[in-house]
């Protein structure tokens, strides 16, 4: 049981105090999630945890041993390396311990007899030992796993990292994180770039982990189902709630009612008071008590509702009358050179529709968005959309319509039919764009706010069919909620791509899977598509336990999965059985070794450690067949709870 105590950690940039005497501490197995509005500090904390911050003032100790793992969320880029290579860094850790025994067999090659060569027996000994115990000879198994759960193939292995984009750049940053097994593990956004699949194998990872895990993350399903307990910070100070993100929010929206009832009370008093200031100002026999009035006000501590708790609502502007049938695909076919993407797909959106299309990362989702939205015309097949249907469109790259000379502000008055100006800010500020805000040019915005100001815009233009690709990426909690909301009394049309399982529940009324072999098409909400997947005997093993739990089994389907389950034990414990006898043989291999007889007669020293080596190969082997079917049967039992 190791421990990290932060104590009285503080930090400032100029009159900014991002931090002010930040106190917590964690032990083996705590879980907690950094809340807070952007710009709060969150990732200031993760980098001066990791070390890579000084912090003004304060410590952090660590229990001896322990080691720290990061995973930042941007700037990520690998290269000179092949995927596996890249991810075997991971066990860097252990290379002094491999070349200390390399040395040790060298040293005792060419030893004959005495009490040095007894020493170094004893030592060699005691690093193979320390190497069985850990996952060093289980490496290769350990990273395949972790690259499979996040998205890559067998294929991509040896592919050179440079070959990656961004997001799988992330992924593979992830996974080394992941495979490091370090004590204490870091992550800032770690669900950002992942598909449906990745995130529950993500989920899943961290659920089991047994070190000490802080994590930053918009997700709120993803929070509510690996943390206990959520750290805010607001102004510099750190507040712990006990119990995941959605309790957490619920905490928060009681102390806001509180906040919000006080506040409402106090300004009644300001009104009494300033009216009473006002009515006998004048009057010299009531001068007494407006001056006892006018200090009593000033001295009042005035209640202000911080910003990021502030009630925010945004509602879409009226689109114009929709017809029934709003989109019909008639057998679509679309190819990237020899690539196929759809072939022969079909589909029919309604009015008043919500449409989730989910899916593995490059199964087609931004394609097809692209298709309906009428911006790619390049495909085979019908793809007719209903007379008076008016589109808006959200893209990742919508950023590139913003004009850089445009202030926040001018650039949705363009769209707008309001000249409100009160209202316009309100919306900006549900999208995170805040007082001054507003008035920042476009040209000096982050890629993030850009992303959210495109994303204002359309949401502002009247239409009748939003089409919107991952229109989350770049809000927070707070403001997805808004979003939400809004969309939830959207009365048009609505077709998104999303991996936000909590975006999805609240809104989808149809889900739409795309994988690389088929289109499936669900009539029904969340729960019913995960229900549908676990039934599904077509979707591949594979595919149905990433997006599946154990609630949503069909007896049969259940039935044989535990039957599954009780062989993979089987199979392990005859497994461990035979790593047990070879690890028996090179006990024993070791003890003639030790032998004066032995270790001094180079013609018998030889051949002893080449049969050493011969066995710990097989056991390496063994190691790795025992790996994979205890994963298997450890998902299983995580999934389904067996």
């Amino acid at each position: 049981m190791g421990t990290l105590q932060i104590q009285n950690i503080s930090l400032a940039y100029g009159e900014l105090t991002l931090l002010r005497e930040v106190s917590f501490t964690l032990s083996s197995g705590d879980h907690v999630a950094l809340a807070g509005g952007n710009g709060a500090g969150k990732t200031t904390l993760l980098k001066i945890i990791k070390g890579e911050l000084k912090p003004d003032g304060g410590t952090i100790t660590l229990t001896r041993g322990m080691r720290i793992s990061y995973l930042p969320q941007a700037d990520i880029v690998h290269a000179n390396n092949t995927l596996y290579g890249e991810v075997e860094l991971a066990f860097n850790r252990f290379n002094p311990r491999i070349e200390r025994m390399r040395e040790v067999e060298q040293a005792l090659a060419s030893l004959t007899e005495g009490e040095e060569h007894l020493a170094l027996t004893n030592e060699l000994s005691q690093i193979q030992e320390e190497l069985l115990q850990g996952p060093y000879y289980r490496r290769r198994a350990i990273i395949e796993q972790i690259l499979k759960g996040l998205g890559f193939s067998r294929e991509d292995l040896e592919r050179p990292c440079e070959e990656f984009s961004g997001g799988w750049q992330m992924r593979i940053a992830l996974a080394k994180v992941l495979t490091e097994e370090a004590e204490v593990m870091l992550l800032d956004e770690p669900t950002n770039y992942l598909d449906i699949d990745s995130l529950f194998f993500l989920r899943s990872f961290i659920k089991n982990y047994r070190g000490i895990a802080i994590i930053v993350s918009h997700d709120q399903d993803f929070l509510d189902e690996t943390v206990s307990e959520v750290y805010e910070l607001f102004n510099g100070n750190l507040t712990p709630y006990r119990g995941n993100y959605t309790h957490y929010l619920k905490q928060r929206e009681e102390e806001l009612a509180l906040l919000e009832k006080r506040y409402k009370e106090q300004q009644r008093e300001i009104n009494k008071t300033e009216q009473f200031i006002e009515r006998f100002r004048y009057k010299a026999t009531k001068a007494r008590q407006v001056q006892s009035r006018i200090k009593q006000l000033e001295k009042i501590p005035l209640i202000e509702i911080p910003p990021h708790l502030q009630r925010m609502k945004f509602t879409f502007p009226p689109g114009s009358h929709s017809p029934n049938d709003v989109v019909r695909v008639d057998n679509l076919e679309k190819h990237y050179g020899s690539l196929e993407v759809f072939n022969n797909f079909s589909l029919m959106v309604n009015k008043g529709d919500r449409l989730a299309i989910t899916g593995r990362n490059g199964s087609g989702k931004t394609t097809l968005l692209r298709i309906l939205a009428q911006i790619d015309p390049n495909y085979g097949g019908e793809v007719k959309v209903g007379p008076g249907i008016k589109i808006g469109y959200f893209a990742q790259d919508s950023v590139e319509f913003l004009t850089p000379s445009n202030s926040v502000l001018e650039e949705v008055e363009g769209v707008a039919d309001t000249d409100d100006f009160g209202s316009l800010r309100s919306l900006l500020g549900a999208f995170l764009f805040r007082g001054d805000e507003v008035e920042k040019r476009v040209s000096v915005l982050s890629g993030g706010e850009r992303s959210r100001l495109a994303l204002a815009k359309i949401l502002l233009h009247p239409a009748n069919l939003l089409i919107l690709d991952e229109p989350t990426s770049h809000l927070d909690i707070n403001a997805k909620n808004v979003l939400l909301e809004a969309l939830q009394t959207y009365k048009g049309t609505l077709i998104f791509v999303s991996h936000d399982t909590h975006f999805i529940k609240n809104i989808a009324n149809r889900i739409l899977y795309l994988s690389e072999s088929q289109e499936e098409l669900f009539e029904g909400d969340w729960d019913y598509f995960v229900w549908k997947m676990a039934q599904n005997e077509e979707g591949g093993e594979e595919e149905k336990m990433a997006v599946v739990n154990h609630a949503s089994l069909a007896w049969q389907e259940e039935k044989r999965l535990k039957n599954r389950y009780q062989i993979l034990l089987k199979e392990g414990e005859k497994l461990l059985s035979k790593i047990e006898g070879v690890d028996l043989e090179i006990e024993k291999l070791i003890a003639l070794m030790a032998l004066e007889e032995n270790y001094s007669d180079r013609d018998k020293i030889v051949p002893l450690l080449a049969n050493k080596e011969k066995f710990e190969r097989e056991r390496h082997l063994l190691e790795d067949e025992w790996f994979k079917c205890h994963s298997e049967a450890e998902e299983l039992e995580e999934l389904y709870g067996f």
